[in-house]
């Protein structure tokens, strides 16, 4: 089994002290490539070091996340589009909007989302998104700029049925989390997932945060690594009511294409 973490925050500094441990676990379980989220711009600079330093395992995202979009400046934008350039940086993003924590004033949050949607247009390149109780105004943009993007993937999807829906219509591509394994709050996504085209499910860890509660033993320290996408494989699958094999098979390969790695 093959697999591929599309949303893995690896310059998160829990992951400092045994990088090389991590990778490793991941690769003993079948996560042999992943692709490190950008979500700020300096984390997008340490996103794009890691992949050069681990060519053909890891590649890297290059954006703002609505939370640091109050920090979003004419500087910002111009080292996005030079990152967004560079062959390592495989998608604008992580961008998008969160009304539900209001990091950032809400306008402010649209401003910034629009400057790298148009920023993925320019360039040609896919879009890794964010968006939490958000999604009013979260679709209108996203349409008017879809059809100028290659492909679009909306990550940590946690949303209803209906949102989802809207997604697929816009045909993007729908990152599941460990959140599914959240009896408290995923348990929604466990009736619809079955919904999402085997070519547009996309796996991911959003490592090390949402570790699955659905793993045992659970680690005393709590931090998701992208080691457990095997078990979020697992999960989803049984949900989907296919073998596991076909669900890594299907999302390895959809990973593939979207990223072109």
């Amino acid at each position: 089994m093959q697999l591929v973490d599309i949303g893995a925050n690896l310059t998160h500094e829990s992951f400092r002290h045994d990088f090389a441990e991590v990778l490793a676990r991941a690769a003993a379980q079948g996560v042999t490539r992943m692709v490190v989220t950008g979500a700020s711009r300096e984390g997008s600079e340490q996103a794009l070091a890691l992949a050069h330093a681990h060519p053909g395992v890891l590649w890297a995202t290059a954006g703002v996340h609505p939370h640091h979009a109050i920090d979003y400046d004419e500087a910002t934008d111009a080292r996005l589009r030079e990152l967004a350039r560079l062959p390592a940086v495989r998608a604008v993003g992580e961008t998008g909007l969160d009304y539900h924590r209001n990091y950032s004033p809400r306008e402010v949050q649209l401003r910034v989302f629009e400057q790298q949607l148009a920023i993925a247009a320019e360039l040609g390149k896919p879009l890794f998104l964010h968006q939490r109780d958000a999604h009013a105004d979260f679709l209108p943009l996203l349409r008017r700029y879809r059809d100028h993007v290659p492909a679009a993937v909306v990550h940590c999807f946690t949303d209803t049925r209906e949102a989802l829906h809207d997604y697929l219509a816009l045909g993007c591509h729908i990152g599941i989390t460990g959140w599914i394994c959240d009896e408290r709050r995923g348990t929604h996504l466990r009736e619809f997932v079955r919904e999402i085209p085997a070519d547009r499910l996309l796996l991911e860890t959003d490592a090390p945060y949402l570790l699955p509660r659905t793993v045992r033993p659970q680690p005393s320290h709590r931090r998701n690594e992208p080691m457990y996408l095997k078990h979020i494989c697992e999960e989803v699958a049984r949900d989907r009511g296919e073998p596991v094999d076909v669900t890594a098979a299907n999302s390895t390969a959809a990973a593939v294409a979207f990223f072109g790695l």
